[in-house]
Parts: C-alpha cells; sequence; structure tokens
C-alpha cells in the first residue's frame, strides 16, 4: 500500500506497487497511519517537511468505484476516510510536497492539491477531474479544495466544465504546479532538495498549521459534509 522512509529530517511516504493507487479505505488509512507515525515522533514538529510521491503509472487514480459499489454505504464510508486523510493532511505541522509522477485523477488530484508544493513528472502523466465525463457531481469541498489551491478561475472552469487532461508543463504555467521535471527519479530529487531546502528555516510546526488553516480555512468549512453521498443509489448507478 505505501510505505515511510525517514531520510534525516525529511519524511518520504510513497504509494507503492504498479497499481492505480485508487482510494479505498486500505488505502486511506495506510496513508493515515503513516501520517499519524510522523505527528507522534517528538522531532517532527520543526525543521521537517514531507514528500509524498508513488512508483508505477499513476499518483492516484482517484476513489476506488469498484469497491464503492459493494454495497449501499461503502461511497459513504471512503468518503468519510478520505475526508479526514486531507484534514490530516492540511494539519500536518510541516510543509507538505507532492512529488506526482503518474496520473492524478478526480480525488487522487486533490489529494496532490492538499500538499503545499506540487511537482510533477513532464515525460507522463496527466492532471485530470473526471466527474463531468461519468455524469457525477463534484463534491462541494472538493471545489473548496480547488478553490483555495488554483487562483484562475479560468484554469478552475478547464478542470471542471471541460474535464481537460492538463500535462505537467501545462500546469505549471497555470498555476496548478510549481515544477515539471525531466523524469520520475528527477521529480523526487527535485522534490526532496525543496523539502530540505523548507525544513532547514526551522520553523515552528504549530505556528506552520496556524498560517496554513488560514489559506485554506475554506476547505475546512466544507470537509465536515460532503452532499454527494446523499444519494448514495443514484451515484452507484453511475459508476
Amino acid at each position: 500500500m505505501c510505505t515511510l522512509e525517514k531520510r534525516g529530517n525529511i519524511y518520504v511516504l510513497t504509494l507503492t506497487g504498479e497499481d492505480e493507487h485508487r482510494l479505498n479505505p486500505t488505502l486511506i488509512g495506510a496513508i493515515r497511519s503513516a501520517l499519524s507515525r510522523i505527528r507522534s515522533d517528538p522531532t517532527s514538529h520543526s525543521s521537517s517537511a514531507l514528500v509524498t510521491t508513488s512508483q508505477g503509472k499513476f499518483f492516484s487514480n482517484g476513489y476506488d468505484l469498484a469497491w464503492a459499489r459493494s454495497s449501499p454505504l461503502s461511497l459513504r464510508q471512503m468518503s468519510s476516510e478520505y475526508r479526514a486523510l486531507v484534514s490530516d493532511l492540511l494539519s500536518l505541522p510541516m510543509p507538505t510536497i507532492a512529488a506526482v509522477c503518474g496520473h492524478a485523477s478526480a480525488a487522487g488530484l486533490i489529494l496532490a492539491l492538499s500538499h503545499d508544493y506540487i511537482l510533477m513528472r513532464k515525460d507522463r502523466g496527466f492532471l485530470f477531474m473526471s466527474e463531468m465525463n461519468i455524469g457525477l457531481k463534484i463534491p462541494a469541498w472538493f471545489m473548496a479544495v480547488m478553490n483555495s489551491k488554483i487562483g484562475d478561475p479560468r484554469v478552475r472552469r478547464e478542470l471542471v466544465l471541460k474535464a481537460s487532461k492538463i500535462t505537467a508543463k501545462q500546469g505549471v504555467e497555470m498555476g496548478i504546479l510549481d515544477t515539471a521535471c525531466e523524469s520520475a527519479e528527477e521529480t523526487v530529487k527535485q522534490a526532496t532538495e525543496l523539502a530540505s531546502e523548507l525544513a532547514g528555516n526551522g520553523w515552528n510546526g504549530k505556528v506552520y498549521i496556524e498560517n496554513r488553516l488560514g489559506l485554506v480555512k475554506e476547505v475546512f468549512d466544507a470537509i465536515g459534509y460532503d452532499e454527494t453521498t446523499e444519494d448514495v443509489n443514484g451515484v452507484l448507478s453511475k459508476i
């Protein structure tokens, strides 16, 4: 599912395997467990940073829709646990960097956007909100994440209303990404270098959280509820 490695004062969380890293309670739980281990490390509240990356062709291809079809309550459970994961990331007391080494789609793109910085390889992968193409409403809290992380409404329109597949080069030009890198290896390398630079500032973790929460207040106002899970049967009929 995922591994957590500590390299000096940098934590590297890797989604392992060659699958699509679909977000279901098992993977979500594994990531949350890794973040909990970081929080419990007494050295993690200053002079640390997190890099999240993945193996294979996908950073994450979004929700595990096959798992969601397993029972009427599965979609609600998956949404609830995923919202808790994003809350965990946004309240982590250190800088966070997503090193996107493959496709990041729908909830997988939201996972990347839940980090402070995003780097992506430019030789493979798209950023993509697929909901329009499969007839699903995007949850209000997903919209809140995009509103807080993507400043240009025209870019949000491309993602949400046109379901455009955005390359790394385009993502930098549109202000979604910070850097486009030559390869997966270079993406992780540059993400780790950025993490070391940020961690070297020795910022107070509690203050870092407070300032980050000021930037994403809209997300925390919305993340407690997912209106798209109210009509479970309607959603399941489309997936």
